[in-house]
């Protein structure tokens, strides 16, 4: 008796391994709840092609744009947990729950970390029209007329907009927000003058600088970006204490089996390893960065405190 339960025991565990071996045995969809040119979308397909490699078969990009992130979170938490549809996020995603009254989905309970991709500085972008050269202009313009200045996000709860109420915040000024589908509506705008100034991941933002489309005042982080070496911190050019981070991550459904979830994580920190990636992200300034399923989930509840409080600070609703 005692032999046909080790039998038993040692085909199940044989069954296990190979199921999961198995995985993936189709393509798998990374859907990016913002439009393309996002910097979502963009990190997403920076690091698409090598993950392909990895997991041996398609890795496909899907937007779902859209209620600052939320349509596409919805809908990868809805879906089988069974790693095949992939949720790509920016920091924003902390901030929904706290601004969203009925999300269609627990952003801790529905929905599981596997890792950080990168960190990518943001920068406040103007239309060289404008004729402000530093950030004090804008803010001395922003000043003269409260309230009559607008700025534009990537939507309602996107890490754009975040960055924007905090920076609001700790300058003092009354400006109005605009918000989009994306980054690349935003900066549009901006660049058509129909609105006064917008954050931006630099990812997005440096060919329309280098390009004179848009002009940089200041970055968002709390160091300067060696991309922008002579444009200066939200802090140094006067505003404490606004400094942000905008991160880009990767989640999948909570019910995910957790051996899937350690080989996305695998997978994800092999491609950001290899030479053409990190080339690649290096020309967008952005930072690789990575953790282990468990700490990127204590990495989002802190950032969801966080972002409780600004949304409270700052009386942030939904639009």
């Amino acid at each position: 008796m005692k032999r046909i339960l080790t039998v038993v025991a040692a085909t199940l565990i044989a069954g296990g391994a190979l199921a999961q071996s198995a995985w993936p045995s189709k393509p798998v969809k990374l859907i990016v709840p913002f439009t393309a040119g996002s910097i979502t979308d963009i990190m997403a397909r920076t690091v698409s092609e090598a993950m392909s490699k990895g997991l041996g078969q398609p890795v496909i990009i899907e937007n779902r744009p859209g209620a600052g992130g939320t349509i596409g979170a919805g809908q990868v938490a809805k879906s089988e947990p069974d790693g095949y549809t992939v949720l790509i996020v920016s920091s924003g995603h902390v901030l929904n729950p706290a601004i969203y009254p009925s999300l269609p989905y627990d952003t801790l309970k529905d929905l599981s970390g596997v890792t950080p991709l990168a960190a990518v500085p943001n920068v406040l972008v103007v239309s060289p029209e404008r004729g402000w050269k530093t950030l004090g202009d804008m803010l001395a313009a922003a000043k003269a007329k409260p309230g009559q200045m607008n700025y534009a996000s990537a939507g309602t709860g996107s890490a754009t907009h975040m960055n924007a109420e905090k920076f609001k915040l700790k300058a003092g000024i009354d400006v109005q927000h605009v918000p989009f589908k994306g980054t690349p509506e935003a900066m549009t705008d901006v660049i058509g003058g129909r609105n006064d100034w917008c954050f931006a991941p630099l990812a997005a933002a440096l060919p329309l600088i280098k390009d004179g489309r848009l002009q940089a005042l200041a970055v968002s982080p709390a160091q300067r970006s060696p991309s922008l070496p002579n444009v200066p911190t939200t802090v140094e050019a006067g505003v404490p204490g606004s400094d942000y981070m905008l991160w880009v991550g990767m989640i999948v459904p909570s019910a995910t089996p957790a051996a899937v979830v350690r080989r996305l994580n695998e997978e994800v920190v092999k491609a950001l390893a290899t030479p053409d990636v990190k080339e690649r992200m290096a020309k967008l300034g952005a930072e690789p960065f990575t953790l282990e399923p468990a700490a990127f989930n204590a990495f989002i509840r802190t950032e969801m405190e966080s972002a409780a409080l600004i949304a409270k600070t700052a009386n942030l609703k939904a639009q």
